[in-house]
């Protein structure tokens, strides 16, 4: 039991000394490049200006790097590396116990970590010196959103016929069966999950929100006694908590796309591993654990119908909903905040949920 909590949180402490250690690199280099919007302002989801989020945000939005989730990312997989390399090079127990990196549990979220993260950072590149050139703004939705569906097919693929998956768990150890048709419904998944990366838009709010949910993730998993998995979600939110260390206001860079893609895939594929194979329901508790991201999304879409069929009616001054309410008056600082009480809350209530089951 000492070990599992050894392989579990020492991996987790190593993740944010190595962000904190490879941070001021990265900073190095995107502020000697500029990698920053040379233009302040976005465009919603349906095309229309931002008037309100762009005078809110006019001052933010150029001057401090994007892709400062690479440090998430890069983080992460040296932890796991660097632990896999020792255990092969100095094969004695200790070390061997202490490698997580496993096919059964751990392959598949790394997968989606980076290659979420190195399509993000594309994404990144273009928005960043696109201007003039075909990909000007980055990547366009409904390109980023048929690479988070290509990755989810594949994921999927490998649950179903790899993993023998085919149901979604439910309380009380029950199970509703799926067949052929989870396939489409994990993708549908990771698709809902990837649109709540819209979460990132002040600082320190992202950061802190994906801390606590691939924290709450990492207690599920240790409660299914997939310790591997569980030590994996542990790395993340030390990987996480050493990008917030620098992201917190003033903020030194924005996660942007190359954290949130890969955060948000990883998220779903720990929320199905989380499920049957770990004997129970984490698919059904995702929308509790990660309800700061629901709500996001919920707000986006709300906000949309309102326009669309309320002849252009808002529901909120801006959306999301935590753009509302700095449209209101509230501080950053103080959405951040709330959100991370908020968000830790719920992803007790959610925890709770799966301890039950």
């Amino acid at each position: 039991m000492v070990i599992n909590f050894v392989k579990i949180l020492l991996p987790a402490i190593a993740a944010f000394g190595i962000g904190i250690l490879f941070t001021p690199l990265l900073t190095n280099y995107l502020y000697r490049n500029e990698m920053w919007k040379k233009k302040s302002g976005k465009m919603a989801v349906d095309g229309r200006e931002t008037p309100i989020f762009n005078a809110l945000h006019k001052e933010r939005e150029v001057g401090t790097p994007r892709m400062g989730g690479i440090v998430v990312w890069m983080s992460a997989f040296l932890t796991i590396f660097i632990i896999w390399f020792l255990s092969k090079v100095f094969p004695i127990p200790i070390i061997e116990k202490l490698d997580f990196l496993s096919r059964d549990q751990t392959w598949i979220p790394l997968f989606t970590l980076l290659a979420g993260g190195f399509v993000g950072m594309i994404d990144d590149i273009f928005e960043i010196k696109g201007a003039g050139n075909h990909f000007a703004g980055g990547l366009s939705l409904s390109k980023r959103l048929l690479v988070v569906a290509v990755i989810g097919i594949l994921c999927a693929l490998w649950f179903f016929f790899k993993l023998e998956v085919t149901s979604l768990g439910l309380p009380g150890g029950g199970e509703f069966a799926l067949g052929w048709l989870f396939i489409p419904f994990f993708t549908l998944v990771m698709l809902w999950v990837y649109s709540g990366g819209v979460i990132d838009g002040i600082d320190g709010l992202a950061g802190g929100i994906f801390a606590i949910t691939f924290l709450s993730y990492a207690g599920v998993a240790f409660h299914q006694a997939q310790i591997n998995l569980a030590a994996f979600c542990a790395t993340v939110a030390g990987a996480l908590l050493a990008f917030l260390w620098f992201n917190i206001p003033p903020a030194r860079f924005y996660m942007s796309e190359t954290g949130t893609m890969g955060l948000t895939l990883t998220l779903t594929v720990v929320a199905f591993m989380t499920d049957t194979l770990g004997e129970g329901y984490g698919v059904l508790v995702l929308p509790i654990i990660a309800l700061p991201l629901t709500i996001t999304t919920l707000s986006v879409i709300a906000q949309l119908l309102s326009k669309r069929f309320r002849n252009g009616k808002k529901i909120f001054l801006s959306a999301p909903i935590h753009h509302h309410f700095e449209a209101k008056g509230w501080p950053p600082y103080k959405v951040t905040m709330r959100y991370w009480v908020f968000g830790f809350v719920f992803a007790l209530l959610g925890m709770i949920l799966a301890f039950l089951g």
